[in-house]
This record gives C-alpha cells, sequence and structure tokens, in this order.
C-alpha cells in the first residue's frame, strides 16, 4: 500500500523567499544513450550501480509525499528517461497520484517513437524534445550519434498522440555552433507546428569545461531571427522558464530559455529529485538532501516532510554564474536531471 495516498491540508513547500514549490524535475536514470559534446564525454561514463537509484515503489512515495505538500506538475527528466525499463507503468502510477496534475517528459527523441503511444497512455500530456541541429552531419558531431532520423521520427510519433497535448523542441544555444543553426531550426519548427526553445548553455557538463564566453545570450539570437522573421513578445507566465515571443506573421512561437544572461529565479518553483533519491532546490547547488537514505531506513512520512520542508526552507536566492568565485555543481546535468 502506497504511503500518503490522499492530499493532507498542508502549509505550503515554501523557502526563505517566499516562493512556493510546485514543479518537481524528477530524474528517473542518470543514463543517456547520446553524448553531446556540451554535456558528456565520448568515453564510457560511470553510470549509478543500479541499487543506489530509487526502485519504482520508492519513487512514487516520494512524489506522492511532494503532492501532498503542494507539488503540482512532474516533468520526468533523465539522462534520457526514455531508457529506463518499466517507465511506462510508472508513469502511470505517479499520473494516478492525487494532486498532480500535470505530466511531462524531456527526451531526446531516440527512443520516442517506440513509446510514444504507452506514454501517452499512461498519463505524459506535454513532451520536449532536444534537437541542436536538423543537419545530419552537424547532428552527428554535437551528439557523437548518427541518429537524427529516429529523433524525427520520435517527433513525429508524439504528435501523432492524442493524449500529447504539446510537443515543444529544445536547442542549446552554444556560440560557434548555433549561429549557423539557428534559421534552419526555426524553419523546421514552424514547418511542424512546434514551439522552438533556445537554451543558454549552461556550467552543467561532465567535464567542467564551460566558459563564459561560449554562451550564445538569447538576445543575440533573438536579433539572428529577426534577419528573417519579425518576432512579438509575450507576456511571460508566473515561474515559467521561458520568455516566449509570437512570429509576426502567424507562423508561431519561439521561447529562450536564458539562464545565464536573463535569469529567472526570483520566482522559481522548481525542487528536482535525482535519480539516486536526493533532493535538490537548485539546479546548480552544492548542497543535497538525501531521502533515499531515510527511505530505506524506514522513516515515515512525518520525518521525510521535516526533511524535505527544512531543504526547501534553505533553498539558495539564485545561481551566482556571474559573482567572482562561482563554482559549477560537482554533478553534471545527466546527473541531476533536466
Amino acid at each position: 500500500m502506497e504511503v500518503g495516498a490522499t492530499v493532507a491540508t498542508a502549509a505550503p513547500l515554501s523557502d526563505g523567499f517566499g516562493r512556493i514549490a510546485r514543479d518537481l524535475r524528477l530524474s528517473v536514470t542518470d543514463v543517456c544513450n547520446l553524448r553531446c559534446r556540451y554535456c558528456l564525454p565520448d568515453e564510457q561514463m560511470a553510470w549509478l550501480p543500479r541499487e543506489q537509484r530509487l526502485a519504482e515503489d520508492e519513487t512514487v512515495r516520494l512524489v506522492t509525499l511532494l503532492a501532498r505538500l503542494g507539488v503540482r506538475t512532474v516533468r520526468v527528466t533523465g539522462g534520457e528517461p526514455l531508457v529506463r525499463p518499466r517507465l511506462a507503468p510508472l508513469v502511470a502510477r505517479i499520473a494516478a497520484i492525487e494532486g498532480i496534475e500535470e505530466l511531462s517528459l524531456t527526451t531526446n527523441g531516440v527512443l520516442l517513437a517506440k513509446h510514444a503511444e504507452a506514454l501517452a497512455q499512461a498519463g505524459i500530456s506535454r513532451v520536449n524534445v532536444s534537437l541542436d541541429s536538423v543537419d545530419p552531419q552537424r547532428f552527428n558531431e554535437l551528439t557523437r550519434r548518427d541518429l537524427l532520423p529516429r529523433v524525427l521520427e520520435g517527433i513525429a510519433a508524439a504528435q501523432a498522440q492524442p493524449g500529447i497535448e504539446q510537443v515543444k523542441l529544445n536547442a542549446v544555444a552554444m556560440r560557434g555552433i548555433t549561429e549557423h543553426e539557428a534559421l534552419d531550426l526555426v524553419a523546421f519548427a514552424r514547418a511542424q507546428d512546434l514551439q522552438l526553445r533556445f537554451i543558454e548553455v549552461m556550467p552543467l557538463d561532465a567535464g567542467h569545461r564551460w566558459r563564459q564566453q561560449d554562451v550564445l545570450s538569447a538576445e543575440e539570437l533573438r536579433a539572428i531571427i529577426a534577419t528573417r522573421w519579425a518576432v512579438e513578445p509575450l507576456e511571460r507566465e508566473p515561474a515559467s522558464t521561458a520568455t516566449v515571443f509570437r512570429f509576426a506573421d502567424g507562423g508561431g512561437e519561439v521561447g529562450f530559455i536564458a539562464s545565464v544572461t536573463e535569469p529567472f529565479c526570483a520566482d522559481c518553483d522548481r525542487i528536482r529529485l535525482t535519480a539516486d533519491g536526493q533532493l535538490r532546490t537548485c539546479l546548480f547547488a552544492h548542497d543535497e538532501t538525501d531521502l533515499r537514505g531515510p527511505l530505506r531506513s524506514g522513516a515515515d512520512d512525518r520525518e521525510l516532510e521535516r526533511i524535505v520542508r527544512g531543504a526547501v526552507a534553505g533553498k539558495q536566492w539564485g545561481h551566482e554564474i556571474h559573482r567572482p568565485g562561482f563554482r559549477p555543481p560537482d554533478r553534471p546535468m545527466s546527473a541531476i536531471g533536466g
């Protein structure tokens, strides 16, 4: 029997700056089947041992607890979440948790065609697919894998599912690369009726080689896009990671996640649960709170709630990338969860 199956009346899950945690980024694995240059090295990665990853029942119990504390939306991430066995049954169990209002997925799309129908039936209603180039050669160079056709097939499969309300594309913006890819990516997204979102490259690579000068800013990208299409800003939704612009000719929207140059920490409502059961209150945090240990040691929900509330209460104000002495987190993005 799952612990905490009903929503309790509880105080909001708030931090010291009055922000309320409502959105959970749930990493279900640290393993990835691509080797994107801004994220992972080409050589063999040391993935988490299986016994260190949360089991399905453990994941469901923690998400149930977080739902009781006010989490309303869950985004399933990795690594690459689709490499995890039995993902659709896990998604279905999370979708059944009282209080969860929306379930979404971030994926690189390689396995999406195979799993799109099952995921839609399980409860996934929104999908974000990472796509940094629509040129096969450049895609191969960036990901170190010749798999663009499978990603495009996955995007089409997700769009075809009645239960999936929206499919978005995510492109990491990197100086020296994205300037040459941006217009083709936008043209592809417009032709496929997809919203494309450019994400400024962040210091979350496994090799810690990120440099400030590698960031192609949202402002620069908007200028590149404006050479072909006029865009108009839309009002930013509260706690949204993206600033969205509408094409003046009615050809859809394009978004910009400017974590580095235009941070949105002031109204952040996100928390993260890693595949090995660590609660992170900021993508760039150096501290994380162990939930797996107490869970496996027999902690009841009251004790787990105390730990979660303490962690969220101590959430830092922002990532401080621009401050002297900034140090990126020890974990890469693949181990934290997007």
